[in-house]
């Protein structure tokens, strides 16, 4: 698969409104490194962004290729989080990024 077609290239993004009216974006893809260049990289991140900034991040297990999956983790947290079930923290992404939808 070409690099064109991956999270390495193109991240999923998926914005989402907090119970408190907060607006974050949901992010699953592959993350800067100053030290690394992406397409060496094959970590697949979700991160929630707030005000551009980056608030709660955790390392996914899937491949930077799962663009549909990614897709769907992305819509699933946004969902959680605007319902008030998720709390936007790293501790509460967790056990959904160590899935694959």
């Amino acid at each position: 698969m070409s690099d064109s077609m991956t999270l390495r290239v193109r991240p999923i993004e998926q914005d989402a409104t907090l119970p408190d009216g907060r607006r974050v974006v949901v992010r699953v893809g592959v993350p800067e490194d100053p030290y690394i260049p992406k397409r060496e990289l094959d970590t697949v991140a979700l991160e929630l962004v707030e005000d551009g900034q980056i608030s709660a991040t955790v390392n996914t297990v899937l491949g930077p290729e799962h663009e549909s999956e990614a897709r769907r983790l992305a819509l699933d947290v946004a969902a959680r989080l605007e319902s008030g079930e998720l709390e936007p923290t790293a501790g509460a992404l967790e056990p959904l990024a160590d899935s694959i939808p």
